[in-house]
């Protein structure tokens, strides 16, 4: 992220991180905190995000509140563990409907990450619809945020509005873009996550994978793994890059 980046954010009120700052708290950054398997100390009441995160989502939802719209939180710091459960989940349930485990895992990875590779380990990025209309039985769908869907006005606040505080969409539309699906509804804050995705860049993800012990893991291939970490990790909104 470019230093103007940063004086936009810190003009609006916010806490603004310097390009030293940010330097600083990537060397404080270990393997457990990017692999969801440490206890850092997390801010919110129905989420939990890290501090500078947690202060700019207030100010972004505040402010959201002034045009009638109430950002409502679906997901946000979730650990390995937490992470692990819903790969079981998944993995269960769509071997038992007769996928074979190598394309269970691909229809997996159309939405949900590997234990150990989510952002959502990292306390700086968040699932958020409108809890202002009446809620819809699935949430999260794309069709909820476009055309006549409930979180339309949402939507379009957030377009005009979230890059502002610090906050962008992860998985965009964007023709050709690929690896997880659309998602209209994650945001990350990027002068926290930005630096934690060159720390986590750093690390031996090839290695941990191949070792960890997870349901499905002994298919995960070195060409299975390198396609993932082009497609699935980095292949994203490139202002978070």
């Amino acid at each position: 992220m470019l230093r103007k980046d940063f004086i936009k954010i810190s003009g609006l009120g916010l806490t603004a991180l310097s390009l030293s700052s940010l330097n600083m708290i990537q060397l404080e950054f270990t393997k457990d905190d990017l692999m969801g398997k440490s206890n850092p100390v997390f801010y919110g009441d129905t989420y939990k995000l890290r501090k500078e995160a947690h202060e700019a989502f207030l100010k972004m939802k505040n402010k959201a509140s002034e045009s009638g719209i109430k950002i409502k939180t679906v997901s946000s710091y979730r650990n390995y563990a937490h992470q692990n459960r819903i790969w079981e989940r998944k993995y269960k349930k769509f071997t038992k409907e007769g996928l074979s485990p190598i394309n269970t895992i691909k229809k997996i990875i159309e939405y949900s990450t590997i234990p150990g590779t989510s952002r959502h380990h990292w306390g700086t990025d968040i699932d958020i619809v409108d809890g202002t209309p009446k809620q819809p039985k699935g949430l999260l769908l794309e069709e909820n945020f476009h055309e006549e869907g409930p979180f339309c006005k949402f939507k379009e606040w957030m377009d005009i509005h979230a890059n502002s505080f610090g906050f962008y969409l992860v998985y965009t539309n964007k023709k050709n873009r690929k690896g997880f699906k659309y998602e209209p509804w994650h945001y990350s804050y990027a002068p926290l996550s930005i630096p934690m995705l060159k720390s986590y860049k750093k690390l031996d993800i090839k290695n941990e994978l191949q070792n960890a012990n997870l349901l499905g893991s002994n298919y995960f291939t070195v060409e299975f793994i390198q396609q993932y970490i082009t497609e699935n990790v980095l292949d994203i909104n490139p202002k978070l890059l």
